[in-house]
């Protein structure tokens, strides 16, 4: 297929010297904004965009994400950013789809750009605390400042307000923010953007973006998410997503794939004449060398090393590589954001190997896999015995890369599971998947709050009757201990503590919070008693997940304390 592509990788010079000239502009965004004591200052702003549909809230309409009729109108995204002078031409950007992985490999790729000395523009979503951490630009990342996101908004509220008129108010709060970010990465001089697709890749708003503009697409990997809005089947998902591959332009592709969704997406590279890197081609070996601990955080060891020789060919090897971000999944976006970064190399940017393994180690994302520190544990009135881990794992997939990590960091001791979820992902085989690792000693299913309201949330009963049942089916003996209430708690943890006891399920009386993980925590000290755990021994491990508004829960909680 390279064959057919003349001169595929090369850059065009007057983009190339834009990004020259303009590097080490735009610096009044750098410095790191989104604490919640500016929040204050987006008051108007916030009201204005609650007022706009939020299918984030809503949920998606079947069929919106796929390329046709029923598909989002990309028109109205067009004529909103004409409004604004189109600042999505304004700069050169690589853009990133997947159902998972593609933030991180956002966020890895950003900090190695950045460590290069690149004023960097990076949209992603959702957010867990405050929506400035959807964008972040200049040369130290962080999330955008409160002030300058303000003053934006109020120099192109006319524009957007004529849009919504214009379009009958259908546009949408993504369509609206993805706008303004584009705008900002403008108005800031930013020598590069990344941009991560939202919603599957041919109808997402950021799907704007020319082929005169992409530097590369990038698709990290194809799972059953989202399957009613992007048509119903994994091959209908893959067609959604590599949508965003764009005539003559390379692609990168993640995975590993099955051989069927990679035909799909190497079958629209050959018909836009796109160059295809594989982070999983043969000449890309990677591995775990060790778990360490630094501060009372983990980190994988990790080599890295690329030796494509093709049409496309690429080079780099790392040893000994420290990446915050745990698990097999994360080492793959680590290596996908590799392969890109050689690629842009390719392209005529200066990207060392010294900056590819400085901007892995420097990544590090709230939420994937992260452990708190005891302090932490402390202020959510833990007492610091047990090990706490939250992770935003929602799909079959991201609950197996759990798994691995349990297994790689917490081997011994109780396990508990804290688990709410929207009502619109696969349950059963989520469920399965967690109980095909280490069996844990209490389950306590909850409702996530999602964007301000339970409207999307699976109810907790709901969970736990597809846990029991899902338990059943693989032998394995649970006991249902009904609504936790601390009278409950206090019976079962004394129970718990004189034998060895079944798999307990249980379901909380309502929205999450950290009380919830106390009475986690109290079930584990029973558990641990009963398996003659020591005083000073851990007493076990627990992992709040099954969506990212769950950590989000997490993370408010501490600021609030």
């Amino acid at each position: 297929m390279f064959a057919r592509v003349a001169d595929p990788l090369r850059w065009s010079r007057g983009l190339l010297l834009r990004a020259g000239s303009n590097r080490r502009r735009g610096l009044s965004a750098m410095a790191a904004g989104g604490g919640r004591s500016e929040v204050g200052q987006l008051g108007e702003f916030l009201e204005y965009m609650d007022r706009l549909l939020n299918y984030e809230r809503s949920g998606v309409p079947r069929g919106a994400g796929t390329d046709s009729d029923g598909g989002f109108d990309l028109g109205r995204m067009r004529r909103l950013l004409r409004r604004l002078g189109d600042p999505h031409t304004h700069y050169p950007a690589v853009h990133i789809a997947g159902t998972k992985g593609k933030g991180s490999t956002a966020a890895f790729l950003s900090n190695i750009m950045r460590e290069q000395g690149y004023n960097v523009g990076c949209y992603s979503s959702p957010h867990l605390l405050t929506i400035q951490e959807r964008i972040s630009v200049g040369e130290r990342g962080g999330p955008v400042s409160a002030v300058l996101l303000r003053d934006l908004f109020d120099q192109a509220k006319e524009a957007i307000d004529e849009s919504i008129e214009s379009e009958n108010g259908s546009l949408t709060h993504f369509e609206v923010f993805t706008a303004l970010s584009f705008l900002l990465f403008s108005r800031e001089n930013v020598d590069f953007a990344i941009i991560e697709a939202g919603l599957g890749g041919a109808r997402d708003a950021t799907n704007v973006i020319r082929n005169s503009e992409l530097a590369a697409s990038v698709i990290t990997t194809i799972g059953k998410e989202h399957l009613a809005a992007l048509g119903g089947s994994l091959q209908s998902i893959a067609v959604a997503k590599s949508g965003i591959i764009k005539e003559g332009r390379p692609v990168v592709i993640g995975g590993p794939f099955s051989t069927e969704v990679e035909q799909i997406l190497r079958d629209r590279a050959f018909l836009t004449q796109s160059p295809v890197i594989s982070a999983c081609d043969s000449g890309v070996r990677s591995i775990t060398r060790c778990v360490g601990w630094d501060y009372a955080k983990p980190y994988q060891s990790c080599d890295i090393v690329v030796k494509i020789s093709n049409d496309t060919p690429l080079s780099m090897e790392l040893h000994d590589v420290k990446l915050q971000l745990l698990g097999d999944h994360q080492r793959q976006n680590a290596v996908t954001a590799s392969c890109t970064a050689l690629c842009l190399r390719q392209l005529g940017w200066d990207v060392s190997d010294a900056s590819i393994r400085a901007g892995l180690e420097k990544t590090q994302l709230p939420g994937r896999s992260q452990f708190l520190t005891q302090d932490e544990a402390s202020v959510l009135g833990l007492d610091g015995a047990s090990t706490i881990l939250i992770d935003g794992a929602h799909t079959e997939a991201s609950a197996k890369a759990l798994v691995d990590v349990i297994r790689t960091v917490e081997r011994e001791g109780p396990l508990a599971l804290i688990i709410g979820m929207a009502d619109d992902k696969e349950h059963l085989a989520f469920t399965a998947q967690l109980l095909s690792g280490r069996r844990p000693d209490v389950v306590l299913l909850t409702e996530a709050t999602i964007a301000g309201g339970t409207a999307r949330s699976m109810p907790a009963s709901s969970l736990r009757d597809i846990w029991i049942g899902v338990a059943h089916d693989q032998g394995i003996n649970c006991a249902d201990i009904g609504v936790v209430t601390s009278d409950r708690i206090s019976h079962l943890a004394a129970a718990s503590s004189d034998k060895p006891t079944p798999m307990m399920i249980g379901c909380g009386d309502g929205p999450f919070s950290h009380d919830l993980m106390k009475a986690a925590s109290r079930l584990l000290h029973g558990v641990h008693r009963a398996e003659g755990g020591g005083a000073g021994a851990p007493a076990g491990l627990i992992c709040v997940t099954g969506s990212l508004h769950m950590v989000s829960s997490v993370l408010q909680q501490l600021e609030q304390q």
